[in-house]
């Protein structure tokens, strides 16, 4: 349960085109504040110093977002062609990804699919909140599913919780902790969507375990360390397991490998994506980024 700093990058996989890390909860994967001193983006110029590219403004191609709070696989591009692949996944929702997470109280259902629509809350004070459709204040809510498997039954601290396994459908911000928290299951730690008032636990328990990109030269498939384990975190105790955490993710991938099979066309995208990066696909990206804030 250290914190984060320079020196502490997990890499769990790299190639030429890739590098795949596990992101510290609590931590900004770039910012425009130069003083701020720990992000992702200084940890890997920190470490891989030679792979930065002057010619970005944070040096590096993140591929997709992890909220400031949320640890676990963040995939960079290290040069234009392989961000230009990864953005025609992203884009047409050929990327699979799978959160880990402890929520509050006891999920009734082994499994569940959350279908609200999410907005965004104008309501004074929750600009910085997203919401589900008919709640006060939501503007231009859009289509939103997310499944959830569960998978263990415990204690965080002697409160009730469940371990689940949570795969979104589609690409909202905040997604996960919304959903989460519409259902009266919000996420341990999650001091935004509580009000502030769930602000014990050391961290939001929030994970994003499993990554897969079906690239068709470079097919990328990466875990990230389960982090809620009694070992790592003695406050919680599990007590009934339902699910392994494997046997959910290959079930996915099932669906996802099935998926791919009847959707050919993301090979051609991959073939006709070019290495140029104009303006006008910089903008594309930075627009789809922050409409793939699953989290």
């Amino acid at each position: 349960m250290e914190e984060a700093s320079l020196d502490r990058l997990c890499v769990l996989y790299h190639s030429e085109n890739y590098l795949v890390v596990n992101k510290h909860w609590d931590i900004r994967i770039d910012s425009k504040f130069w003083a701020e001193e720990r992000t992702v983006q200084k940890q890997l110029k920190h470490h891989f110093p030679d792979l930065a590219d002057p010619a970005t403004y944070y040096g590096f191609r993140f591929c997709h977002q992890l909220d400031f709070s949320t640890s676990g696989a963040l995939c960079v591009a290290l040069n234009k062609a392989a961000a230009g692949r990864a953005y025609h996944f992203f884009k047409n929702r050929l990327v699979t990804k799978a959160y880990l997470a402890l929520v509050r109280g006891s999920v009734p259902e082994e499994k569940l699919m959350i279908d609200f629509a999410i907005g965004k809350n104008s309501t004074e004070g929750k600009t910085h909140m997203m919401c589900v459709e008919e709640t006060e204040g939501c503007e231009n809510p859009k289509p939103s599913q997310t499944e959830l498997n569960v998978l263990e039954y415990g204690v965080y601290d002697g409160d009730p919780v469940t371990k689940v396994l949570l795969q979104p459908r589609t690409g909202r911000t905040h997604q996960l902790r919304v959903h989460c928290s519409a259902i009266g299951h919000p996420i341990v730690g999650d001091y935004t969507y509580s009000l502030g008032s769930d602000n014990s636990p050391y961290r939001m328990m929030l994970h994003a375990y499993m990554l897969q990109i079906p690239l068709e030269h470079e097919p990328l498939q990466v875990t990230a360390p389960d982090p809620f384990l009694p070992t790592t975190d003695p406050k919680w105790s599990p007590q009934t397991v339902l699910l392994t955490v494997d046997c959910v993710v290959e079930g996915i991938l099932e669906r996802s490998r099935a998926k791919q099979t009847e959707s050919p066309k993301h090979n051609v995208c991959e073939r006709r994506s070019s290495p140029e990066e104009t303006e006008e696909s910089r903008v594309q990206c930075q627009q789809w980024l922050s409409e793939w804030s699953l989290d």
